[in-house]
């Protein structure tokens, strides 16, 4: 709460990349690795009531999957490396997409916060 009363909300950024609540930015958005908690440990805030989907992970998916394999591509291209050089792109690709999938629910989660919209209706 501001000193006037209303209520602050955390910057939407700044709590995607944290991984904090999008009302207080103080309380924990994960329970896992992509795994939203049920609730914010700090202000109470129900995650439950927000419906994010399966559409970062489409995203992600295809945006990782053609970033790695131009990297792929270009590597063999520039170096030509035995073909077991190229299974670093393996966990390269893990590492990307796991944590631009938590990167990516957290700022949807955020955004319907924000912006009131709740399954699909938007609650004054």
């Amino acid at each position: 709460m501001s000193e006037n009363g209303e209520r602050q909300d955390a910057d939407a950024l700044t709590t995607a990349l944290k991984g904090t609540c999008p009302r207080c930015g103080k309380g924990r958005l994960f329970a896992g690795p992509v795994r939203f908690a049920d609730r914010c440990s700090a202000c109470g805030l129900d995650f439950t009531q927000f419906n994010v989907g399966d559409g970062p992970a489409a995203f992600l998916i295809l945006i990782v999957g053609a970033v790695l394999t131009v990297l792929a591509l270009v590597t063999d291209a520039a170096a030509e490396p035995p073909w077991w050089v190229h299974l670093v792109w393996l966990p390269v690709g893990v590492f990307l997409t796991l944590g631009g999938l938590r990167l990516a629910k957290a700022w949807l989660l955020g955004a319907e916060y924000r912006n009131r919209a709740h399954e699909g209706r938007l609650i004054p």
